[in-house]
């Protein structure tokens, strides 16, 4: 059986993508899944990741991770997808006609969100960009401050735009920060947790929508 694509995406840089898309991996691979990282992003956050990981845990089969223009991330992820049961795809933080091959080929579309309305409004043009793709896609409110008036606001508008929204928030932790420079998923430094319940959480509702 093909692997799914996971491609996360999102107009405002800031959002907190590649830490979504690494601890995404990190859940997935720790149930016995494995995860191909796809980095299509010329800054490249995950790639850093990746070698630390590297340097910290040595090679592992089942977590491989390999760069491509924007353009070649269609090509490259269909490729990966008879190898792996999971392919995430990091984007850079831009809409235009060269995130359509990674929305394309995704069986699911995740949009970050974070707390503030500059965020809100950015995810306007990634969710016209998806449609346009007919791809799946799930918003995900990133880096949240739970109980102030800004994140019940955003959380309420993020549901009046058409598409589906997370029912699990990620909060704004110093774990994820952290785990990402070590080249660890924030479920990798403790069993228990904030971080780790939430991370949880939101991988069996992305297993979810993947189908």
């Amino acid at each position: 059986m093909a692997g799914r694509i996971i491609t996360v995406a999102q107009q405002k840089g800031g959002s907190g993508k590649t830490t979504l898309a690494v601890n995404l991996a990190v859940c997935l691979h720790a149930r016995g899944h494995s995860v191909a990282l796809v980095d299509t992003d010329p800054q490249g956050s995950m790639g850093r990741w990746f070698m630390e990981r590297m340097q910290a845990r040595g090679e592992d089969e089942a977590m491989d991770f390999s760069t491509s223009s924007a353009w070649g991330a269609s090509y490259e992820s269909e490729k990966l997808k008879k190898r792996f049961d999971f392919v995430i795809i990091d984007t850079p933080p831009k809409i235009d006609s060269d995130l359509r091959p990674a929305l394309r080929v995704a069986d699911l579309v995740l949009v970050p969100v974070a707390t503030s309305h500059v965020d809100l409004w950015a995810t306007e043009g990634v969710l016209d960009l998806a449609r346009r793709e007919k791809a799946e896609v799930l918003v995900v409110l990133n880096r949240t401050r739970p109980n102030t008036r800004l994140s019940v606001e955003v959380a309420a508008k993020a549901a009046g735009l058409g598409a589906a929204v997370a029912a699990v928030r990620v909060s704004n932790r110093v774990s994820y920060a952290e785990t990402l420079g070590q080249g660890l998923g924030a479920i990798e430094r403790a069993r228990s947790g904030p971080a780790v319940a939430e991370m949880a959480a939101l991988t069996d509702e992305v297993l979810r929508a993947i189908g």
